[in-house]
Order: structure tokens, then sequence, then C-alpha cells
């Protein structure tokens, strides 16, 4: 007889970081992440190096102007 605490020791990612996906006959990873496919493996790590970006900039010392914020055409 299986009891919830169980499942949750033995749980894994059910589901795909980036879509929400259903996972197939191949799982995709990245920094430990379940990716279900290529495509998404692609998304997570663009996404990554993006966030990476900014964050090397200020301790570069390069002063960030609001431009370097702005999101929609100028």
């Amino acid at each position: 007889m299986s009891h919830c605490s169980e499942g949750l020791r033995n749980g894994g990612a059910k589901r795909c970081a980036v879509c929400n996906g259903r996972f197939g006959l191949v799982r995709h990873y990245s920094w430990r992440t379940s990716l279900c496919s290529k495509k998404c493996l692609d998304r997570f790590r663009a996404r990554r190096e993006a966030d990476g970006n900014w964050v090397g900039d200020l301790f570069a010392g390069k002063s960030l102007t609001r431009s370097d914020f702005r999101t929609g055409p100028a």
C-alpha cells in the first residue's frame, strides 16, 4: 500500500519547466531542469544566458541607462 508521502520523496518533474508540456520518450536536462524537447532546451539556455548578461554588466561596472531597460520600440 503506497502513501502520499512516498510519492513526494520519489517524485520528480512531471512537466516541462518551459512549456509545461508532457514528457515523451526522451527528456533533455539543463542545470538539473527537466525539459521536454530540444526546442525547450534551446529556449531555456537562451533565457539563462539573457538573465546572466545583466548581472555581469553590474559586476563589470558598466553603467546601465534607461534605454537598457526599454522593451518597446523607441
